[in-house]
């Protein structure tokens, strides 16, 4: 479940007409939809099912709700989706809204995730309102870029989920996903021809585990992760993935595995090829939100390099000597260097700021480094001697990667800010000057978009860097309409990242806030351990300690406060609205996770959650769960905020069950006069991949909620 759905075009879900259903016409002026008593939702029988672990019964009285195939939950599906369109459109601001966002959302083209093979550069490119990326490829520096792969012409539906060029870059595997379902079938390009190749292989990683792939150095071949095929008929179960080799030419059915058999039912790869694919490196993971171990590949066989015990976080090839980022006492971060026999040795030891990436730069490396939301690169030389900080600003950036081979003295740094839409430098090791060679056009001027810094107490002290965002002459009155997103979970850090369309909601005197709280790996490893397991409450009293600096700083109140998350972040919007409902005005939650006590039990991604959330086979993890677990802690009879909750049908990382059961419980039990909606999108997942549409018709849908009930000030 590493995703992070900041707010940004990354969001997931689209519009309310989008869910499939007729959007009904609500009665112009109709109080009762705007600011009275709004329609009931539908009704939502309750069971007496339960749960009994470690001697303790936990109630579950909408476990029906998880059987999606029933017709009766069929019906209560369409049902919800009909009252959140009626909900939605019945909102004034909506055209408004969807007009602007749809304005700001046309940029020029954007590129990004670049990866440099033989002297190729290949990318994504998207031109706005063109559904999906395109897959581009061109000579470095100066060759014309052309498309490799385009598959808009199926509407969007389809999404490139990945892709490997082999050594040279004669050639390009990638891999394809439909309908939001991540379910990963990879397909192999001639570079040169542009022709496709019949190499089709199924169940490619995806969802529970993530994709990879590595050439052979000879690139008649490739490894590759891999589901065990299912019988004929059935559907792939997503657990056992292993690595199985590709011979090109020969069809999937011949392909063996070659590592990870029987390594792990919840098993996670990441391939790592040096240079001309001499070594291969895997970092393999039981389960998401631990430490990797490292196995090199020594011909045939398979050398365990570094345990659990490194707390390897991530690696990258300088040279034929594997760089691994090892937080063992070091929760900042140093590189071990590995080399092919396996043996490690300290290289970099711990500095200021938290290790994020290596990559190998001339005879050296460059290191990516965060403290909070401050991003940085750094140059060092072959004997990991500090050459310099590059030249980028200093405050309100992210590095979203760094493409660069061995040997070469450029490298493309991809970055972007809050106010800085994101662009490419081509970074000179030699004269360490940076140059631009690329940048997005924005739509509108962002530069009267002002950042500003404070900062959050923890329920144990710990302080909570919160960076809001206001246009000029925009100051803290006490009750400006305010949205908080948070996330805190699995290791990953909330970067800066552009405004983008939400410069919708800032030019009408609204305010964005963004807080790092714990769980994420902003400030080092420490920092999602506190956020961890047993420690997860920690992740929910620093994002209302957050809230409640942004309302003792008077940017805010508790009547124009409203929180956003997604995934992970949804489990924190749970959280948060359950066990503070007086503090937030309004709740915006995509494809979260409120059951935690089912999630585990009853849905394939849990069991890969475990090093994250821990299992509650554990007693004293059962009891910390249930103590957070947003649905097992709705009361009854509780004024509850305004909540807009979404998900997918085809969802595999969070359970759209999770949505329903959670949506049925606040709106039995609130006793505001606030909406509990609920979007279920049949055509889509996670949000991995979705099309351009979706993106920014969610963004709208989401400001259009907000607008309605914070009272963002009319245009």
């Amino acid at each position: 479940m590493r995703t992070v759905l900041a707010f940004s075009l990354a969001l997931f879900v689209a519009t309310a007409s989008a869910a499939g259903q007729q959007m009904p016409s609500p009665v112009r002026n109709d109080v009762s939809l705007i600011g009275g008593h709004p329609p009931l939702p539908p009704a939502s029988p309750r069971h007496d099912d339960a749960t009994v672990l470690h001697g303790v019964r936990v109630a579950d009285p909408y476990r029906w709700l998880e059987n999606a195939g029933q017709p009766d939950v069929q019906h209560w599906i369409a049902a919800q989706n009909r009252y959140t369109d009626y909900m939605i459109a019945a909102m004034p601001d909506g055209k408004t809204m969807n007009a602007r966002v749809q304005q700001l959302a046309i940029t020029s083209t954007t590129r990004s995730s670049p990866l440099l093979a033989g002297g190729t550069l290949f990318y994504l490119q998207e031109t706005p309102p063109q559904p999906q990326p395109q897959l581009m490829a061109q000579a470095w520096p100066d060759g014309r870029p052309r498309v490799l792969v385009d598959l808009n012409a199926g509407g969007g539906n389809t999404a490139i989920t990945g892709y490997w060029p082999s050594p040279s870059g004669r050639y390009l595997a990638y891999g394809t996903a439909e309908g939001g379902s991540e379910l990963t079938t990879i397909h192999v390009l001639d570079v040169r021809s542009g022709k496709t190749l019949p190499d089709a292989l199924p169940w490619a990683g995806g969802g529970t585990t993530p994709q990879g792939l590595a050439w052979d150095a000879d690139e008649q071949g490739f490894t590759y992760v891999r589901f065990p095929p299912p019988p004929a008929g059935h559907a792939v179960v997503q657990f056992h993935a292993a690595l199985v080799h590709h011979v090109l030419g020969e069809p999937a059915t011949k392909d063996v595995a070659v590592f990870g058999k029987d390594y792990s039912k919840v098993a996670e790869y990441r391939l790592l090829s040096s240079p001309g694919a001499k070594q291969l490196a895997v970092l393999a993971n039981k389960g998401d939100g631990g430490p990797a171990e490292v196995w090199l590949r020594e011909g045939d066989t398979w050398k365990k390099a570094l345990g659990d015990a490194a707390d390897v976080r991530f690696a990258g090839w300088v040279g034929q000597r594997l760089y691994a980022a090892s937080f063992a006492a070091a929760p900042r971060g140093k590189l071990l260097a590995v080399d092919a026999s396996g043996k490690a040795n300290e290289v970099l030891g711990q500095r200021e700021g938290a290790l994020q990436q290596v990559a190998p730069i001339a005879d050296g490396f460059l290191v990516v480094r965060s403290w909070g939301p401050d991003w940085w690169v750094e140059q060092y030389d072959r004997a990991a001697k500090f050459v310099r900080r590059l030249p980028l600003p200093a405050h309100g950036i992210g590095i979203d990667g760094i493409a660069a081979e061995q040997g070469q003295d450029h490298a493309l740094i991809d970055y972007g800010g809050w106010t800085l839409p994101s662009r490419w430098a081509e970074y000179d090791a030699r004269a360490g000057t940076l140059k631009t060679v690329f940048e997005v056009k924005a739509a509108a001027d962002y530069s009267k978009v002002e950042v500003h810094r404070i900062d959050g107490t923890s329920k144990d002290g710990t302080k909570i860097p919160v960076t809001v965002l206001a246009m000029q002459g925009v100051a803290p009155n006490g009750a400006r309409p305010a949205i908080l997103y948070g996330y805190g979970g699995f290791d990953i850090p909330v970067a800066p990242h552009f405004v983008g369309p939400e410069l919708a909601w800032l030019e009408r005197g609204g305010v964005l806030a963004v807080a790092n709280i714990r769980g994420g790996n902003e400030n080092g490893e420490l920092w999602h351990e506190q956020g961890q397991q047993l420690h997860k409450q920690n992740v929910f009293d620093d994002f209302h300690a957050a809230a409640l600096a942004l309302i003792d700083t008077h940017w805010t109140d508790r009547q124009h406060l409203g929180i956003l998350g997604g995934s992970n972040g949804g489990l924190l919007m749970g959280a948060s609205l359950v066990q503070h409902p007086q503090d937030y005005r309004a709740v915006v939650s995509m494809v979260g996770i409120y059951d935690v006590i089912r999630h585990e039990t009853e849905f394939a991604n849990g069991a890969y959650n475990v090093p994250e959330y821990g299992t509650v086979a554990d007693p004293a993890q059962f009891k910390a769960t249930l103590a957070y677990s947003p649905l097992q802690n709705v009361q009854p009879h509780t004024a509850y905020p305004a909540v807009l909750m979404t998900t997918g049908a085809n969802d595999p990382r969070v359970a759209p069950w999770q949505s329903r059961k959670f949506t049925a419980a606040l709106q039995d039990a609130t006793t505001s006069n606030q909406p509990i909606l609920l979007l279920t999108r049949m055509n889509a997942g996670h949000g991995i991949g979705a099309p351009f549409s979706q993106r920014v018709g969610n963004t709208a849908l989401m400001l259009t909620f907000f607008a309605q009930e914070l009272g963002l000030p009319a245009k």
